[in-house]
């Protein structure tokens, strides 16, 4: 038995050997990392999305590129071989009309933003994103909806024969999962004639594989901090180089205003590109003597976000000589940081209601299930956490208050590869949890029919020791005194009637009130306890209970007026928990 499962069960409310038996602790021993039998091509999705599961996930594609960090140029140059294996030359994107965004933080929601404001003047849009939540095709949508799997099925197949005819005995004629969906996301957004795509940069800028687009409309860079340094760099100028290795000669670029060093980089970068690189002006400025815009995605960090994406649609669509920018007032330019600001401009009717329309699960969403309340943000790097932490407290003291009984707080968290979970978890502690849930991004422990969420990179045994080690963390944090709680009024008392801190007024170890899962369903299954209206499971394994924090923390969940659970730290952790509460995402 591995050190992880030999040290597991004190800590887990939920043993391995679950209530079915030791058949599914053989299911669970059994090596995630094991790429599925090959399948006869077919027509059904779900063996279309396994066939794309037996290419290098992320993950192994991530330590693919840092072997070959050395000669990054030749990631781009296999790369367009592969479009031209396909079928397709870099001509022939420049037919896409291409918003190419890249950022540390909000590049995703800006994209969002973007897309559905220019969906608003009636053009057919493509969006390429990553990751996904539930399903793979959500990376490919076309006029703001995922494609359908029969879509997503048929130019799978097509684009793996045609590949498949330069495989030679290397295997070196398939790419890497990412690269393969990008292209695939080319090939469709050219079959399916859009009048533009947006396509959001996997990691980094200058050597992601998105990076062939020569000839975008317009770039867009969004709020940069620490990710991935293992590849970009150990600061956040080195990022900012890589972030900037989107800009094209004569494409013009917008920027959020970033810290010193950062931005000096993107304006260099952009001199020696010869691109003209704009800084925008906040949002509070598109909105002075206009009305206030309202935006369909919570949070203060948003309004940047939607900042950048207005500048990106209002080019995009000056760039194609729109009436309705034509007739736009426009600001003279003026010089901040060394940089000319972006027009400044009342936003239209459609820009408005773009923004205000705009959807994008998984980031700063909330459900309101009966007493349970679920705040659901992928926060994933040291500046993006604090947001959420921001967001989350905020959205706590606007809520309504139960009129009478105890109010619970409940962590989820989850943090993958070679992030800080440290630094993560210390940022999350000021919001006072009664309770800390950790678990892997498995939505259950046995291998189901869903190959969406398939992860062949990790053993369990590994997330699981991972799961420990954020919990360890937590229980060191745990031992400096509490914080005062960020969700009270200031005469409130932490030990009130409000409150169910284990130890009111005294610094506490967390261990005490943290529990570690196998899986999503099974830390989702304790906390609700069965008062989510939508997430029923069949039945609760008797094991769920074994651990005494496990115990009375279920008589508290099960007795409190409200339930307020924050789930963060892994895009990956909160589609998984998107998938159960949910599941009409996975229709």
């Amino acid at each position: 038995m591995s050190w992880a499962r030999r040290h597991l069960c004190p800590a887990l409310s939920l043993a391995v050997v679950s209530a079915r038996g030791a058949s599914t602790e053989g299911a669970a021993r059994r090596r995630l990392s094991a790429w599925p039998a090959p399948q006869e091509p077919g027509m059904e999705y779900q063996d279309a999305v396994r066939m794309l599961n037996t290419l290098q996930t992320n993950a192994s594609y991530l330590e693919q590129v840092k072997r070959q960090r050395s000669d990054p140029q030749a990631q781009l140059e296999a790369m367009e071989t592969y479009l031209a294996r396909s079928g397709l030359q870099v001509e022939d994107l420049n037919q896409l009309n291409i918003i190419h965004v890249t950022g540390t933080k909000g590049k995703g929601s800006t994209c969002a933003f973007t897309e559905r404001i220019l969906r608003n003047y009636g053009l057919k849009t493509g969006f390429f994103s990553s990751p996904h939540l539930v399903q793979v095709r959500e990376r490919i949508r076309i006029n703001g909806k995922p494609i359908s799997p029969e879509l997503f099925t048929k130019h799978f197949w097509h684009l793996y024969h045609q590949l498949e005819q330069f495989k030679d005995g290397s295997h070196v004629s398939m790419p890497a999962y990412f690269r393969f969906l990008t292209l695939m996301a080319f090939h469709v957004f050219l079959q399916e004639k859009v009048d533009l795509a947006v396509v959001e940069v996997g990691i980094g800028g200058a050597f992601d594989c998105t990076n062939i687009i020569r000839k975008p409309v317009v770039c867009g860079v969004s709020s940069l901090g620490l990710d991935h340094t293992s590849l970009l760099g150990d600061t956040v100028e080195k990022i900012a180089w890589q972030k900037g290795g989107i800009f094209k000669p004569g494409v013009p670029a917008f920027t959020v205003l970033q810290p010193e060093g950062p931005l000096a980089v993107l304006r260099d970068r952009a001199q020696q590109i010869s691109c003209p690189l704009f800084l925008c002006p906040p949002l509070e400025a598109l909105e002075d003597g206009g009305l206030p815009l309202t935006l369909g995605l919570e949070g203060e960090h948003q309004r940047s976000n939607a900042a950048l994406a207005l500048q990106l649609a209002h080019c995009w669509l000056e760039q194609q000589d729109h009436q309705d920018v034509r007739e736009l007032k426009v600001s003279g330019p003026s010089i901040r940081w060394q940089l000319p600001l972006a027009p400044v401009f009342h936003p239209t009717s459609h820009m408005r209601h773009g923004l205000r329309d705009t959807e994008w699960p998984g980031r700063t969403q909330v459900l309101r299930r009966g007493p349970l309340t679920w705040y659901l943000d992928g926060a994933h790097t040291t500046s993006s956490v604090q947001a959420c932490v921001r967001w989350y407290c905020q959205s706590l003291q606007h809520g309504e208050r139960p009129s009478g009984g105890p109010e619970v707080h409940v962590l989820l968290f989850n943090s993958t590869g070679d992030r800080d979970s440290a630094a993560l978890l210390k940022l999350l502690q000021p919001c006072q949890f009664d309770y800390a849930v950790f678990c892997p991004n498995l939505t259950e422990v046995s291998p189901t029919e869903n190959a969406d969420q398939q992860n062949f990179t990790v053993t369990l045994d590994q997330v699981l020791l991972r799961c420990l080690q954020h919990q360890q963390h937590w229980s060191r944090l745990g031992d400096k005194q509490a914080s005062p709680d960020l969700w009270s009024s200031a005469s409130s008392q932490p030990s009130g009637p409000g409150s169910l801190l284990l130890a009111p007024h005294q610094p506490q170890p967390t261990s005490g009130s943290s529990l570690v899962f196998s899986c999503i369903s099974h830390a989702l299954q304790w906390i609700s306890q069965g008062r989510d209206p939508i997430f029923q499971p069949p039945s609760s394994p008797r094991s769920l209970l074994t651990h005494p924090t496990a115990s009375s923390g279920a008589s508290v969940l099960r007795e409190a007026a409200a339930i307020h659970v924050l789930v963060t730290g892994s895009l990956h952790l909160v589609g998984g928990v998107l998938k159960l509460l949910e599941p009409s995402l996975s229709q």
